[in-house]
């Protein structure tokens, strides 16, 4: 008998699901426009579903005309830019993950202690965008892997600290936090990194997925960090491992020798999708099994700004 191996927790995390609650709650007590600053996910299917709903999505502030509402994304914004929406007199609506702030006052709090801080990220990724821009310019160094902490260089009174993006690879990660503690025995920062509790869940929950399966989809956009993560596990583990958008994106030849199937999902894409993946595998496979693997249980939640809570 064929069988599809769900993995859980898969989609979702709290972050996301507050961030999709700002945008709902924002339509709903301001109606349309609503201005939002960047995707609000990394999920082309919830983009499109919200700008059906009204909400328009900008890179620039200048784009959005004074006196509307803007939400920031859940992945976070430079300090100049909330300034700007002040200054432009925007009802601000921040939907950044709490665990993305959490980040963001580290390096604060390490910048105030007169540390340099170095940060562990992907050049260009949206949150790494904002947690550099946390701190005036020349404050932040971002290195991306072991390599790059080679190559660092500070003069011996230097105080150091590190950050590092929420949706890295934990392994990989905890690699490059070694290589920094090896290099600069001083430094400070968190002993695991800041990678938030979804992403290393559900890097967990794949990686027991991958010791079961021949194959395994993740559904996830291809801009997403933590879903391309997901991806990537399942290709060190040596099995074909394939990042889907949706059920559209799959290729029947993908499952030629094929009997049992992984599916995983990453952190802001919505279960409808996946039970769509799920439909279309049960239709080709005459006699098939789905099996949740659950690894663990989520249930944080995080709350609504104030504005929207009532």
């Amino acid at each position: 008998m064929k069988k599809i191996v769900l993995a859980s927790p898969r989609g979702f995390c709290a972050g996301v699901d507050r961030a999709l609650h700002i945008v709902e709650k924002a339509l709903e007590k301001f109606g349309s426009p609503i201005y939002v600053r960047h995707e609000i996910v990394h999920n082309q299917f919830v983009v499109k579903r919200f700008r059906e709903a009204g909400a328009i999505f900008v890179e620039n502030l200048s784009e959005v005309p004074e006196n509307s509402t803007v939400i920031f994304s859940a992945h976070g914004v430079p300090d100049c830019v909330y300034k700007e929406a002040q200054k432009r007199n925007l009802r601000i609506l921040d939907a950044t993950c709490p665990l993305v702030q959490r980040v963001h006052m580290s390096a604060k709090r390490h910048h105030e202690a007169g540390r340099h801080v170095i940060l562990i990220g992907h050049a260009g990724h949206t949150e790494v965008e904002g947690h550099l821009g946390q701190l005036p310019e020349g404050s932040m160094t971002l290195i991306r892997n072991v390599e790059d902490v080679a190559k660092l260089s500070f003069p011996e009174n230097v105080k150091l600290a590190y950050i590092t993006q929420t949706t890295l690879s934990v392994a990989e990660s905890q690699g490059i936090v070694d290589a920094l503690r090896q290099k600069f025995p001083e430094i400070v920062g968190p002993a695991h990194g800041d990678i938030c509790y979804a992403t290393g869940n559900r890097q967990g929950a794949v990686r027991s997925l991958c010791n079961q399966v021949q194959m395994l989809l993740v559904v996830g956009s291809k801009n997403s960090s933590n879903a391309n993560r997901l991806a990537e596990l399942g290709t060190e583990h040596g099995i074909p491992s394939r990042l889907i958008d949706c059920v559209d994106n799959i290729d029947a030849k993908w499952f030629q020798g094929i009997d049992v199937v992984g599916l995983a999902s990453g952190a802001s894409t919505p279960e409808d999708l996946v039970q769509e993946v799920v439909h279309w595998v049960s239709s080709q496979w005459t006699e098939i099994q789905v099996e949740n693997l659950v690894t663990m249980q989520e249930k944080l939640k995080f709350p609504l700004p104030a504005e929207l809570a009532s």
